[in-house]
């Protein structure tokens, strides 16, 4: 507590403190001031126009409901040191840092076969080097190597205050008020048994509005259709513009954009070459918007087509069915944008975009949410609850979609 006290107004929680030296030094990091850079919702803001908080925002208030948690479980017994808390602080306020611009496009596009838990482990360790190993146990605890791993559980599980912060911004920012679940009643209810974190008895129908609540938000915000048209249309943009990249025209792009459209990067790069992490962590949403309109002046018909589109939100139509297209339906598409807009077939598929869309809201399998009764036992939150059908929750729910370029008519 070697800092001065520093004090940040959220509108969800109200007053942060920040009162810990090595935690405000991770504030302070160029990696971790990049979040305020890249929205925490994407493109839904063609949807709701109040998503407008970025991942910082949202990383800040994980680390005020991961403080809340530590200082409950503290006060029912639990001895968590100093040294763990500001590990755990810490360990949540960079779990986001290897999110790319838009949040999970990158990982389909410029970026393949790594995950963003992976870039951030990545960035920890830099910034751990740059600390003199101060953030070691921070990363043990990300890693689930720490022996209290009720503590990684915290950071990331089925009740995780990650995705108690989400849904509360994510509600309050969309004006989805069926996501505004009772996160500091989650929280007082939080204990421990054998290492695992439980929710007390009497917070039972808290832990089913969260999960009814994440259902909804889900389908209204994260995968509503038009946010989701929005974003493959996205996608199409710059696999195009990497594909105009490989051929040899050269685009506008700032160097950390144009180092991922030109030097394509998957794990093994950036395992071995320390530039990829370092043009990654330069990478945020103004570098893809900037290119846009930059694009949509561009001579190649399909790239200034869809960059065009995004700008003034002429996106993508999307069509939802219960069984896949038919592939004749698809390729009649193409072949009317490929005639009408005198392009090949080739490139009219970048025009449309066709997959599916599976989740499930609770996997009991994955990691349980167990309720812990006065006598020391503990149920199942499938078995506890009397109210919700968790076998519905636990249902993969798989729907298949269509989208392509609005004025094919």
């Amino acid at each position: 507590m070697d800092a001065k006290r520093k004090i940040i107004n959220d509108p969800v929680f109200g007053f942060i403190n920040i009162s810990d030296r090595l935690i405000y030094n991770v504030i302070q990091h160029p990696y971790f001031q990049r979040l305020t850079r890249i929205k925490q919702l994407g493109l839904a803001q063609f949807v709701y126009p109040g998503a407008q908080h970025t991942r910082m925002s949202h990383s800040l208030g994980a680390m005020y409901l991961m403080n809340e948690a530590i200082s409950q479980l503290d006060a029912k017994g639990h001895t968590i040191t100093p040294e763990e808390g500001q590990a755990a602080l810490a360990c949540i306020l960079m779990h986001d840092l290897g999110h790319g611009p838009f949040s999970h496009v990158l990982e389909d596009t410029l970026v393949k076969n790594i995950y963003h838990e992976e870039i951030s482990l990545l960035l920890m360790r830099k910034m751990n080097e740059e600390m003199s190993g101060k953030l070691d146990l921070a990363i043990a605890v990300f890693k689930d190597e720490y022996p209290k791993r009720f503590l990684h559980q915290l950071v990331s599980g089925q009740l995780d205050v990650d995705r108690l912060d989400y849904l509360r911004r994510d509600s309050f920012f969309t004006g989805v008020h069926e996501g505004n679940i009772g996160s500091a009643r989650i929280i007082k209810m939080m204990n421990i048994k054998e290492d695992r974190l439980v929710i007390e008895a009497k917070g039972i129908y808290s832990i089913e509005n969260f999960l009814m609540a994440r259902r909804l938000m889900y389908w209204q915000v994260y995968l509503h259709k038009t946010a989701l048209a929005a974003e493959k249309m996205l996608v199409n943009v710059l696999k195009r513009a990497q594909k105009l990249a490989q051929q040899g025209t050269e685009l506008f792009a700032s160097p950390a954009l144009h180092y991922f459209l030109y030097h394509p990067a998957d794990r093994h790069t950036f395992l071995n070459e320390a530039q990829a992490l370092e043009y990654f962590a330069d990478l945020d949403d103004n570098d893809i918007w900037s290119a846009l309109k930059v694009w949509a002046k561009h001579s190649d018909k399909v790239l200034s087509l869809l960059s065009n589109g995004l700008i003034n939100r002429n996106l993508f139509k999307i069509e939802i069915e219960q069984k896949p297209f038919t592939t004749e339906y698809i390729e009649e598409k193409k072949r009317k944008f490929a005639d009408k807009y005198a392009i090949s077939l080739e490139e009219a598929s970048y025009l449309t975009s066709s997959d599916e869309i599976v989740t499930n809201m609770y996997n009991e399998a994955d990691d349980s949410i167990d309720i812990l009764y006065k006598d020391g036992n503990t149920k199942n939150i499938a078995e506890a609850s009397d109210m919700l059908n968790i076998q519905l929750l636990s249902k993969k729910i798989r729907k298949y979609y269509f989208c392509f370029l609005r004025d094919s008519k």
